[in-house]
């Protein structure tokens, strides 16, 4: 697998037992409201940690492999014009390559595994 070919979504641990339940995750609020699901690259993703999830504890981080998503799949540009991968359709669970909690830090940052790099 190539570096993009895993992406990460950061997400509550009740949400991600909730599409367990489910058998798929359909989003985060705000990916319902975006109209698809967010997603970063490794490389994207101490910042997407800081910028919406700062403080937050109780977080799962799953590693999704995008080549799993198909055509769905689109990478788009956001923050600074990088391109993000945007999931445009509910994440099947059979894509989750892992899915653990994050550690969250006395001053809020987050703790990823030495994996995502």
């Amino acid at each position: 697998m190539t570096r993009d070919d895993t992406i990460y979504k950061l997400l509550p641990a009740a949400l991600w037992q909730k599409a367990v339940d489910a058998g798929q995750l359909d989003g985060a609020p705000v990916d319902l409201q975006d109209g698809f699901i967010h997603f970063s690259t490794a490389t994207q993703l101490r910042e997407t940690a800081d910028k919406h999830f700062a403080g937050q504890a109780d977080l799962i981080l799953l590693a999704v492999d995008a080549r799993a998503l198909g055509s769905e799949l689109r990478w788009e540009p956001s923050r600074g014009g990088a391109l993000f991968p945007h999931l445009y359709g509910p994440l099947p669970l059979a894509a989750v390559l892992d899915a653990r909690p994050v550690e969250t830090l006395q001053d809020g940052r987050h703790v990823f595994p030495e994996t995502v790099r």
